[in-house]
């Protein structure tokens, strides 16, 4: 009996060692790689911000095969991509109330679908898949819209996602030579 007493508290002082001390330090370390941005919009009566970390092409095909198609993708690096509004707002068709969301999305060849989650899990994938399965709650998407890929002749060597204004407001994401464009509105 004292032995499995002494085996809980030890397994439970490393359970607190890796959740305080590892995971803190391996966050720090992928921000190197995969650093964090943060874009603002504040004009038009909208105040919106994106908060995603920016991974690097490295040479590497993004589209098809580090970030298959058809499957679930936390859209950026590290912890969720989040995009707070402060006011009601609509994407596309879709009604968007203020809040902060989870940015998520399912590349696809000709278009892709774009998902807000009222959810923001601490770390967006599960460290057991090797980061191939999302801990997305699928019952918490409050926006799922479909728009359509923008092929670029020029290669974007990283992540970047910003606003575009050009008398329509859109999320613009950019990586490789993919671009994708979704439409905001107040």
């Amino acid at each position: 009996m004292k032995v499995l007493k002494w085996i809980l508290i030890v397994l439970a002082a490393l359970a607190l060692l890796f959740y305080f001390v590892a995971m803190p330090y391996l966050k720090e370390q992928t921000k190197k790689n995969s650093p964090q941005k943060t874009v603002v919009y504040t004009e038009n009566g909208m105040d919106l911000t994106l908060k995603y970390s920016s991974p690097f092409k490295k040479g590497r095909v993004i589209f098809g095969e580090l970030v298959p198609y058809d499957t679930i993708w936390r859209t950026g690096a590290n912890e969720p991509t989040t995009f707070t509004t402060n006011s009601k707002i609509s994407i596309i068709d879709k009604e968007l109330p203020a809040g902060t969301y989870s940015v998520w999305s399912i590349p696809g060849k000709e278009s892709w679908q774009v998902i807000l989650n009222k959810n923001v899990p601490e770390w967006g994938v599960t460290l057991i898949s090797g980061g191939k399965e999302t801990t997305r709650i699928a019952e918490e998407d409050v926006v799922n819209v479909e728009v359509p890929v923008i092929n670029l002749t020029e290669t974007v060597e990283s992540l970047t996602i910003d606003f575009e204004d050009d008398g329509q407001l859109f999320l613009s994401l950019e990586w490789d030579k993919t671009k994708v464009r979704i439409p905001i509105n107040n």
